[in-house]
């Protein structure tokens, strides 16, 4: 019996994991602008304020994968970061201040950020030498981003923003339930003075760059692209059905991507991938008012997030010797995620001022995308092989 098919039980239980971990996503990113607008904040305080939900993935994830890589301790810690996390997120049910909102956000959401590169690693190391079952395994988190950004739009729609804490509360408590059931295998921990020396060469500072550039482009949609629709006249339901759309898109790109790998590289399906993204932004900020060319615009999210995150995936788990690992997904969720998503969403912030000027938000999307892609083929050897890498731990 392979050790894929003892560890079907694992698996469906990782699946459950990415269900709420994205879950909390799709009803955070969408909704949590036109949240922090219901109580008062302006463009500018609410682009601070979720550049804090990024900013966090800067610190939590490295500080979590050092206990991990050092302890070997991975499901363990994705128990404790989703029970504090959830405890602390009873914040939210109290009406603050800026700076009451300001720390309540760093707080949970640095419990919640160390959850997914351990999450990410887990997945890798458990399939082994099936690692292209990882995108059937992953896409199960964006059923759960789709099932809550459509939910969640008929819920604000229907009850107004105040409904987001107890959804999110539900989310987070059925996040830490399943991720009871993961056994506690532990990695082998190799003492510090055999573990490799962990180094950067080219390929990973190029490679950090293009992903930090990527989601400096995603921060305007994580931030405002609700609010966006909104200003045009659509509704939260509308929206959400149109992030769904995306997420959907995505889904499906995830069940093709190993095998898209294999067949052309990473290096192609990235440069691909970051043209099209974009376009996606162009088509935002110059055809908002049709409805078509909004749904195209969805539709390249399996670029823009799936196929890139895919490759990513690979290139990181490839990489980074196991002894690094948690530190190789921690590193590229920080650098890219985090700082990446917080200077995206922050700038974007300043950038929409009163709201008359918000088609330069996507056309600086647009610009960090096309950045990203030019950083991609600066990359030497990207498709290079994994043994080596590996072992010596370079990028």
């Amino acid at each position: 019996m392979s050790s894929v098919k003892r560890a079907e039980p694992d698996l469906r239980w990782l699946g459950a994991c990415y269900f709420f971990f994205f879950s909390i996503l799709g009803i955070m990113v969408p909704y949590l602008g036109v949240f922090f607008d219901s109580r008062g904040f302006n463009a500018q305080e609410i682009g601070f304020l979720l550049a804090i939900l990024m900013a966090t993935r800067i610190v939590a994830p490295n500080v979590w994968a050092a206990v991990a890589d050092r302890t070997g301790m991975r499901s363990e810690l994705i128990k404790l970061g989703s029970f504090a996390a959830a405890i602390t997120y009873t914040s939210f049910f109290f009406d603050g201040s800026f700076i009451y909102l300001a720390v309540s956000l760093a707080i949970y959401t640095f419990f919640w950020n160390s959850i997914l590169a351990q999450l990410e690693v887990i997945t890798l190391e458990t399939l082994g030498d099936k690692s292209e079952r990882y995108g059937a395994i992953r896409s199960w988190g964006s059923v759960g981003y789709i099932v809550l950004v459509i939910s969640g739009g008929l819920a604000i729609d229907h009850w107004g923003p105040e409904v987001l804490p107890y959804m999110g509360m539900i989310l987070f408590l059925g996040l830490f339930a399943c991720s009871l059931p993961l056994p506690a295998n532990r990695s082998v921990v190799v003492n510090k003075s055999e573990r490799p020396k962990l180094t950067f060469d080219a390929s990973l500072v190029w490679f950090m760059l293009s992903a930090m550039l990527l989601q400096m482009s995603v921060g305007p949609f994580y931030g405002f692209f609700v609010l966006y629709l909104k200003q045009v006249g659509y509704s939260e339901t509308i929206a959400g059905i149109l992030v769904a759309l995306g997420v959907l898109a995505e889904i499906v790109i995830f069940f093709y991507s190993s095998r898209l790998i294999r067949q052309y590289g990473i290096r192609v399906l990235l440069v691909v991938s970051l043209l099209l993204t974009s376009v996606r932004w162009l088509l935002l900020a110059f055809g908002v008012e049709h409805v078509s060319l909004l749904i195209v615009s969805q539709l390249l999210h399996a670029f823009t997030f799936g196929l890139v995150h895919a490759a990513s995936i690979h290139f990181i788990h490839r990489h980074f010797n196991v002894s690094h690992r948690s530190t190789g997904q921690a590193l590229y969720a920080s650098v890219s995620f985090g700082v990446g998503g917080a200077l995206g969403t922050w700038i974007s912030g300043m950038i929409w001022g009163d709201g008359s000027q918000t088609m330069w938000v996507w056309v600086f999307a647009a610009s960090c995308a096309l950045l990203s892609m030019f950083a991609v083929l600066m990359i030497p050897n990207i498709n290079g092989e994994a043994a080596t890498n590996t072992t010596t731990a370079h990028g």
